[in-house]
């Protein structure tokens, strides 16, 4: 890899056009000796790279947990509008991170937010069927025949027939609170899932998507890095 793309990718050390003029003042040193060619190339886990006697750490990939708050949309930029992306610290942004999967602009809960686009693959494909669960209120008596309807797929506004979905209904009422299991993405699912039984959801919320469930501790429209067990569940995807 290129010294210059390499400091640039972290952040940190400004643009690639900063980095280079830092290069040209002798401030970074590859494996004790000073490197003033942004062209140099390195390999980020064999040359020790220092800036101004620093040690420079490298990550190629970044694995975060946001817990989403409503008014952002899922997306890396939009002319018009917030993104999840925009809640990252600069340096994280640098490294191209993207949103697997998306929520509603009004939804919120978990996200997860990487630059690895393997990873995010093996997630959101239809065929490995990840499960999301979603905590949502929604307007009307939700009953055992919306349980068993969904267990057994429901026809959505444009024909499709959705997968077996998981209901579980927490309170019945007239705002009712429940937890919805599915395994696919289609576009406005839950929402359009609950029309299907005459009824509409209010508020929902993302708590799960695969082993990794969102921190009860993640304030709205803060994020942190996967721990080394929700690292684990990641790394046995792509190993399996």
């Amino acid at each position: 890899m290129r010294l210059d793309k390499l400091l640039a990718n972290i952040g940190i050390y400004g643009s690639r056009k900063d980095v280079k003029r830092l290069l040209k003042k002798g401030k970074v040193t590859v494996n004790g000796a000073v490197v003033k060619a942004g062209s140099f190339h390195v390999d980020p886990e064999e040359d020790e790279i220092r800036f101004q006697g620093d040690l420079v750490v490298y990550r190629e990939f970044i694995y975060i947990m946001l817990h989403k708050p409503p008014g952002y949309i899922s997306a890396t930029y939009d002319a018009q509008h917030r993104t999840v992306i925009d809640l990252l610290d600069t340096q994280l942004q640098y490294l191209n991170p993207f949103p697997v999967g998306r929520l509603d602009k009004d939804t919120e809960g978990l996200l997860l937010i990487t630059n690895d686009g393997q990873l995010a693959h093996r997630l959101l494909s239809p065929k490995h069927e990840i499960e999301k669960t979603y905590y949502a209120k929604v307007k009307g008596i939700v009953t055992e025949a919306d349980v068993q309807s969904f267990k057994n797929g429901v026809m959505l506004d444009d024909g499709y027939v959705t997968k077996p979905a998981k209901l579980n209904i927490l309170h019945s009422g007239h705002i009712s609170e429940v937890e919805i299991t599915i395994t696919e993405g289609k576009f406005h699912q839950v929402k359009r899932m609950f029309k299907a039984v005459d009824k509409e959801v209010s508020y929902l919320k993302r708590i799960r998507m695969g082993k990794i469930t969102l921190d009860p501790h993640l304030p709205i429209g803060a994020y942190r890095e996967l721990t080394p067990q929700e690292m684990a569940y990641c790394n046995s995807l792509l190993n399996h």
